[in-house]
């Protein structure tokens, strides 16, 4: 098997960070759901899925000229990544940090208005442009060979986690936004929470000093 069980749990652990912080995915979904609806939720999580896939394509495509670079290239690209968590972790836990379980409402839409929101609200989203560009080439073994088939394994991992994620959330979302409107407390626990895991994964993203080994 080209991807090592570690990789894939690692990566699996950064996408499941990742899209349990509050961001334009969650945000949008959550606002759709329950403005129209559990179905119109589920059309838009097809669109934000076959943005996944774009980004997936792309990176699978683009990693092996990534490995071939000059080492500096690599490293400004963890320490960005790393630093972007960072960000998001302060997101998390800053005072009035905003929850992605107040909703806006949101003008009721077709079908086909649903999927395509949902495909650029990720096509557009920074998190996911750097968990694709940034961070799984981190995940990657290049002296397992096979970068495009690890590549594409990762991928499909954090795709699978993501979707999960979101789709628990788009059809829970009306009780998930009743809930913790009623118990603020609540919120400020999961805000911490996330803001913690993201800190974590930003310090073993820095502190990781192994380098990227050029493919033969």
């Amino acid at each position: 098997m080209p991807t090592s069980p570690h990789a894939l749990l690692g990566i699996a652990a950064v996408a499941l960070g990742l899209v349990l912080t509050p961001g334009p995915n969650m945000i949008y979904l959550v606002s759709r759901s329950v403005t129209q609806g559990r179905r119109a939720g589920l059309v838009s999580l097809t669109g934000v899925a076959v943005g996944f896939l774009v980004y997936l394509l792309a990176a699978t495509a683009g990693l092996a000229t990534v490995f071939s670079l000059v080492p500096a290239l690599y490293t400004a690209l963890k320490l960005g990544g790393a630093a972007y968590l960072l960000w998001l972790a302060w997101k998390a836990v800053r005072p009035g940090g905003e929850s992605a379980f107040a909703p806006k409402a949101l003008p009721i839409d077709p079908p086909r208005r649903l999927f395509a929101m949902g495909f650029v609200t990720n096509l557009l989203n920074p998190k996911i442009a750097i968990l694709y560009v940034s961070l799984l080439p981190q995940f990657v073994d290049p002296s397992r060979g096979h970068i495009a088939g690890q590549s594409l394994a990762l991928g499909l991992t954090q795709i699978t986690v993501a979707l999960t994620v979101n789709a628990l959330i788009v059809l829970s979302a009306g009780s998930l936004a009743a809930f913790l409107g009623r118990r603020p407390a609540w919120l400020r626990v999961q805000r911490y929470l996330m803001g913690t895991v993201l800190a974590g994964l930003a310090i073993r993203i820095a502190a990781d000093r192994s380098r990227v080994l050029a493919t033969p």
